[in-house]
């Protein structure tokens, strides 16, 4: 999957008591902006309307047509104000539109030399009027982080790709197809989850049982085109020496089935049950196909733990990164602010200092060491992260969630699996929160600061229950 780009609705605003030319440099420095950065617009023409703003009644008509004709294009709503404004006028192409997206407010500077008649701009009130009549209209919208701020700045160009970032989070999963195999493992109450409360907000589940993809399988010549290219890839991917090669054979077969069944079904991302009937009734674990695809960007995670699937990719949509699930595992020492986050594992190599493939040492003490190969080990890289985690609430009829931000710290253990050592400040307080509101035991990680995004994304535009630890 290749890196995702947005396309903006832009609104440009336009109050006839302020002169038309700041209107106008206005919209060619945004469209100019838009365009360097890679990002595709959809804004008036001069054709439309007085110099492709939005100013009057019919200006807001006209302009929220133009959206609906995108519709499908249009990712979220770039409102910018190079004078005050029509308060009116932004608002109503809004609401004329249709569009359920994420809405970016920016005010352009005045210059302190410049605020004689035919050179202010008093875009600074304009803002606070235009949000007004937002919030009047029941519109949600996102802020730049200073009030005012001129386009070519490098604050405005992060407030711009984090918006982006917004925009890919709300959109993607409001459309979102996950892919559940297997049943939910019998032992693992604590990954339940409500598929019509999902079904609620846009999710889809699809399921297959485990006996069908080991149907599938049976069907699959070793000499088939298709697993000779998953072998060959599987050990392009991570080292393998040491690995029986019959255990190679199996993963590739079944990382061609799973693979071909989430092409056809249209999903972006996959759960997979796992302990112990993989391994029992198979003979390997799944985890280097679920890190291969989690690094190609279709998140998968264990258990069948949907909520964690979603959470991984909400991260990789607001980072354009892989993502990893992983458990709240172990303290370290006496520090109460670190702790190790571990799985088995099937992280995507992107997150490890180096990857190989190894055999799964907790079950193989009960199903034996011959049906357990396939994990992916390594130690997480020194990095800043973010952590995400949605939830069901079924009881209460909501989704809920916590995210927030530390540091892994590429320190190194004598274990196995895959795992990191990281701090998060307050991790006492974190930890309470989880088991005071009956989170699960897994999280997703990105290595990306994305907490910010997530908060605004899930809170504000997809209203779901949200906490931001610190």
């Amino acid at each position: 999957m290749s890196e995702q780009k947005n396309t903006f609705g832009l609104i440009v605003g336009n109050r006839g008591f302020f002169p038309d030319s700041l209107a106008e440099a206005g919209r060619t420095e945004m469209l100019e902006l838009l365009t360097g950065l890679g990002y595709e617009s959809v804004c008036l023409s001069t054709e439309d309307t007085n110099l492709g703003v939005v100013e009057t009644y019919a200006d807001a008509r006209k302009c929220a047509e133009l959206f609906k004709e995108n519709a499908e294009k249009i990712d979220g709503i770039i409102v910018a104000l190079p004078n005050f404004g029509d308060e009116k006028g932004v608002a109503d192409a809004i609401r004329y539109s249709g569009l359920d997206v994420p809405v970016l407010v920016n005010a352009f500077p005045d210059v302190m030399t410049d605020l004689k008649m035919g050179q202010r701009r008093d875009s600074f009130c304009g803002k606070i009027s235009v949000c007004n009549n937002l919030r009047q209209y029941g519109i949600p919208y996102t802020l730049t982080t200073l009030h005012c701020d001129s386009p070519s700045s490098a604050g405005f160009l992060n407030d711009l790709n984090n918006f982006a970032a917004i925009c890919r989070v709300v959109k993607g999963l409001k459309r979102a197809r996950f892919g559940a195999i297997g049943a939910r493992t019998g032992a693992f109450n604590t990954v339940r989850y409500s598929e019509k409360l999902l079904e609620a907000t846009g999710i889809s589940v699809e399921t297959i049982d485990l006996s069908e993809i080991f149907g599938m399988i049976d069907r699959l010549k070793d000499n088939d085109r298709k697993v000779v290219d998953y072998i060959e890839s599987i050990n392009n991917y991570t080292v393998t020496s040491g690995i029986d090669k019959n255990a190679i054979l199996k993963m590739a077969k079944m990382g061609v089935v799973i693979s071909d069944w989430m092409q056809e079904k249209d999903l972006v991302g996959s759960a997979i049950q796992c302990w112990t009937s993989m391994e029992e009734y198979y003979g390997v674990v799944p985890c280097t196909l679920m890190s291969m695809m989690s690094q190609s960007l279709l998140p998968s995670a264990c258990e069948v733990d949907m909520g964690g699937l979603i959470a991984m990719y909400a991260l990789q949509l607001a980072s354009n990164k892989p993502s990893a699930i992983l458990d709240w595992n172990n303290n370290v020492d006496d520090d109460p602010d670190k702790t190790i986050l571990f799985h088995c594992s099937n992280i995507a190599k992107d997150l490890l200092k180096s990857s190989c493939m190894n055999y799964q040492a907790i079950i193989a003490g009960t199903v034996g060491k011959e049906n357990t190969y396939g994990t992916i080990e390594g130690s997480i890289k020194s990095s800043p992260f973010t952590y995400f985690r949605i939830s069901t609430d079924d009881v209460n009829g909501k989704i809920t969630s916590y995210t927030g931000e530390g540091e892994f710290s590429g320190k190194e253990l004598d274990t196995f699996g895959g795992y990191g050592v990281c701090h998060i400040p307050n991790l006492q307080g974190l930890l309470r929160f989880i088991c005071e509101n009956g989170f699960e035991h897994h999280v997703a990680v990105n290595l990306s600061r994305s907490k910010d995004v997530l908060q605004e994304a899930i809170g504000k535009y997809l209203g779901w229950e949200i906490y931001t630890h610190g």
